[in-house]
């Protein structure tokens, strides 16, 4: 019985039984395996994350930017096997670690898979990209086999998880989780031969182990992101990166997709995040003292900078 994530739904997924995510046991559910070259610096580095987005999601936000995976309308069925064989030839392509977008349903084949692979030479860090929605339990059982957490931190309290998540227990989740992560996986880079900022020629340090914990600001929302951070930075200090994200885009087919009832959400949600809200956002974290920080530029909210969910890498050539 499924008991992955916090909503528990207790389905039999070996039965072939779907759950809130939609994700079945037998098979697993893959729309795209390719370089990204789009996140954090200390990710993409200059060869690209070796992503792996998978279909289906226990969050199904209503703003949702990947709606196509997350509701598991786009996506091929792959074995652990051919998950392991997606890990090496990411490798072989160079990446600088194995991302796993959304892995929280599959866990149990990612370990799988990830033995498999490092028993035929997979020596890249895995990435585990996640909605912060998690299990501390489950996060416990990831130790030896994730390296690097970049975890979102979407909300400040319950009252907005529950309009635009539909769970009334995110906090609660999103923070036990958390320190397990950090427990987990403590801060540490390495530097690669070649690996440097096009624009500075400074040299691009490569994560190898450490959380990112990422908080998308979504508009109308500066003082609740402003009592994350605060939030957050008191507890991790800099023992933790945060990842402030001002690339929030309102999708064309906003609450279609996913049966919401329209009448519960906020106006500010149809809109992007304005360079205003962002740039005190910003102002707030130097004025917190916050030095490990990653942030965008106005270019980053655009449809454009979502990838194609086409199969690539997914399938044998």
């Amino acid at each position: 019985m499924c008991d992955l994530c916090p909503r528990r739904c207790n389905v039999s997924r070996l039965s072939g039984d779907r759950g809130f995510c939609g994700a079945v046991d037998e098979v697993i559910r893959i729309s795209r395996a390719a370089l990204h070259f789009w996140e954090e610096p200390c990710i993409s580095g200059t060869r690209g994350s070796g992503t792996v987005f998978f279909s289906y999601c226990s969050l199904k936000c209503v703003y949702c930017q990947n709606t196509e995976i997350s509701r598991g309308l786009a996506g091929a069925d792959v074995d652990v096997s051919r998950l392991a064989e997606i890990m090496l030839e990411l490798q072989e392509r160079g990446a600088h670690n194995i991302n796993l977008v959304t892995p929280t349903h599959y866990v149990n084949h990612i370990t799988a898979a990830r033995d498999i692979a490092k028993s035929r030479g997979r020596t890249l860090p895995i990435v585990y990209n996640t909605g912060g929605y998690e299990l501390p339990s489950v996060i416990k059982k990831l130790r030896g086999y994730v390296d690097i957490f970049l975890t979102d931190y979407k909300y400040a309290d319950n009252e907005d998880a529950k309009k635009y998540s539909g769970v009334s227990d995110y906090v609660e989740f999103a923070d036990e989780a958390l320190e397990k992560m950090v427990e987990i996986a403590p801060l540490k880079f390495e530097n690669v031969e070649g690996c440097r900022d096009d624009n500075t020629k400074q040299e691009i340090q490569i994560m190898k182990s450490g959380v990112i914990i990422r908080h998308l600001l979504l508009p109308g929302k500066l003082v609740k992101a402003k009592n994350i951070l605060k939030r957050l930075y008191n507890k991790y200090g800099d023992s933790v990166y945060f990842s402030l994200m001002s690339q929030y885009t309102p999708m064309k087919n906003f609450g279609i997709n996913n049966g919401v009832d329209m009448s519960n959400i906020d106006e500010n949600l149809l809109k992007p995040v304005t360079a205003h809200e962002y740039n005190r956002l910003i102002s707030y974290a130097e004025r917190l003292g916050v030095k490990n920080a990653f942030i965008q530029d106005g270019s980053a909210a655009s449809e454009s900078f979502i990838p194609p969910f086409d199969l690539t890498g997914v399938l044998k050539s």
